[in-house]
């Protein structure tokens, strides 16, 4: 049987930078273009020539890109000429293979946000399809509220479509642009359209408003479109769009499409899945997403001890797919309903070889689950249980010793500030380290971090990425649990926790493992 091709069209760096907080400049657009190419997708919408500075550079001259790099646009303006309106010439002479032009296929948009009457609007449509396939693009138009539009008046929205593949255009993207459409409407809307226009013309765009756009994607292929547009882990303006993440896996992997579809995606890129997905946050500096389908940190996690000696056992027990296919990994995390096979798998994983009759080993489960129930909370701190674990089989060197430390919060000009000194011993020289920050634990990272005599070199590159706070029981008097995100010069980053009814002492501990960690990770001696 010849499997169907579906095409993957990726938004990122234009729909995707609606996101709050997310700007991309030139370079991290190069970036991004980058990562895509190394994951597959067909086409990359780099953005609005014309639009902002960074876009208009970015068109200037020719992109090297395995996808179709595309160009973003809107219709003609009513009443003006194709060549007198400004906006369509700046896509018209991008230097790039394709355009997608945004039309309103809504006729309440038709009247209230262009002013023009249905006719005008689609005289647009048809004149810069023809336009733009004269100036040798492939064209794509994104039908705008197509879904609130189709149920508003079904007549008009279908008209839209069509005078969009009678002109010329490649591709006809349905738009659900408000992100309130369901799953079962997109299937029967798409599957009506497809009478008009051919589904291997047709696309699917989907807002993730009701947590449905990944949904509404597979439904709209399932009822015939063959493209599918979305971003990066799922960014895009208010909810998000389709995570093409997540649409990459489903169709990669599940039987139910694998066996009617392909796309440009084989068994080797798949596996960059979780590493570019992971890189695209690094580069946004936001922590990913742990529980994102596929290649979050805990989409393989399992904590119970019954279901790790399953996994262990047969990983199909409690797996829909193998991990390593998305270059991501199994966690069997150690807490306090873990059981023997947790602990051992997890040491396993991070290279410390021991025996399962070690009476080590028995001493160190009932220590992570003392600890534990003092509000220690190491499912979401591997770098503290592995020193904890490597502290129990005697394998950490030791390289500091903090003999005292102290923060002072004072208010100066108006403004809090906080002073820390950190007295710390590196073998037989003392260190007296002061540091000053915005709050008593940017202040004693700051202190600790200054000087550590002949480690200094390996930590430099570290820094603090984040920084939870929870409180475990009520009141003023609570026990604090503190979890500390660090980050080092290679990008890796790790966990760390601390427990305390002071909040400065939890945070310490934190930090202080932090460091431990790091010359652990670099295989730093203490001689």
């Amino acid at each position: 049987m010849t499997r169907e091709r579906i095409y993957l069209f990726d938004t990122t760096l234009r729909d995707g930078q609606q996101t709050p907080g997310v700007d991309f400049s030139l370079e991290d657009k190069l970036v991004v273009m980058g990562l895509l190419d190394q994951l597959g997708v067909d086409y990359i919408e780099g953005g609005y020539p014309g639009g902002n500075p960074t876009d208009t550079a970015l068109f200037s001259t020719e992109r090297a890109s395995k996808a179709t790099f595309t160009a973003f646009g809107m219709t003609k303006r009513a009443g003006r000429s194709v060549s007198n309106d400004a906006g369509l010439q700046q896509v018209l002479n991008a230097r790039a293979k394709a355009a997608c032009f945004v039309a309103k296929s809504w006729d309440y948009h038709v009247k209230t946000a262009l002013g023009c009457t249905n006719e005008e609007n689609l005289e647009s449509i048809r004149q810069t399809v023809e336009a733009a396939r004269d100036a040798g693009k492939e064209v794509l138009i994104d039908c705008e509220h197509f879904f609130d539009g189709y149920k508003a008046n079904p007549a008009y929205a279908l008209a839209c479509a069509e005078e969009a593949y009678k002109a010329g255009a490649r591709w006809v993207v349905l738009c659900d642009t408000n992100g309130g459409t369901l799953p079962a409407e997109v299937s029967g809307i798409v599957s009506t359209v497809t009478k008009s226009v051919p589904g291997t013309h047709l696309g699917i765009h989907a807002h993730n408003d009701t947590e449905q756009a990944v949904a509404n994607s597979l439904a709209a292929v399932d009822a015939g479109v063959r493209q599918i547009q979305g971003t990066l882990n799922g960014i895009g303006e208010r909810c998000g769009n389709a995570n093409l993440v997540s649409l990459i896996g489903t169709l990669a992997l599940k039987p139910y499409y694998t066996a009617r579809f392909e796309t440009g995606i084989d068994a080797e890129r798949l596996t960059e899945l979780t590493p570019v997905a992971r890189a695209f946050d690094e580069l946004l500096n936001r922590s990913p997403n742990k529980q994102a389908p596929y290649v979050g940190k805990s989409a393989f996690a399992t904590k119970a001890g019954i279901h790790a000696s399953a996994i262990m056992k047969e990983p199909e027990t409690y797996e829909h797919v193998r991990p390593e296919v998305v270059g991501n990994r199994r966690h069997l995390l150690v807490s306090g309903q873990a059981g023997k096979s947790n602990l051992m798998a997890e040491l396993q994983r991070i290279g410390i070889a021991v025996a399962k009759d070690d009476t080590r080993l028995d001493a160190l489960l009932r220590d992570v689950k003392q600890r534990e129930s003092q509000g220690y909370a190491y499912d979401g701190a591997d770098a503290s249980f592995e020193l904890l674990a490597r502290r129990a089989l005697g394998t950490v060197p030791k390289y500091f010793d903090v003999l005292s430390f102290r923060v002072i919060v004072e208010e100066r000009d108006k403004e809090m500030v906080s002073e820390a000194v950190v007295k710390v011993k590196v073998d037989d020289n003392i260190y007296l380290n002061a540091g000053e920050g915005n709050g008593p634990v940017n202040a004693l990272d700051v202190a600790l971090r200054k000087d550590l005599g002949k480690y200094q070199g390996f930590i430099d590159d570290m820094e603090l990425v984040d920084f939870k706070v929870r409180i475990l029981n009520g009141g003023t008097g609570a026990t604090t649990r503190v979890l500390i995100e660090s980050r080092d010069g290679k990008g890796n980053r790790w966990f760390t926790v601390g427990v305390s009814p002071n909040i400065v002492d939890a945070s310490f501990q934190a930090l202080s493992d932090s460091i431990t960690y790091k010359l652990v990770r670099e295989g730093v001696s203490a001689t």
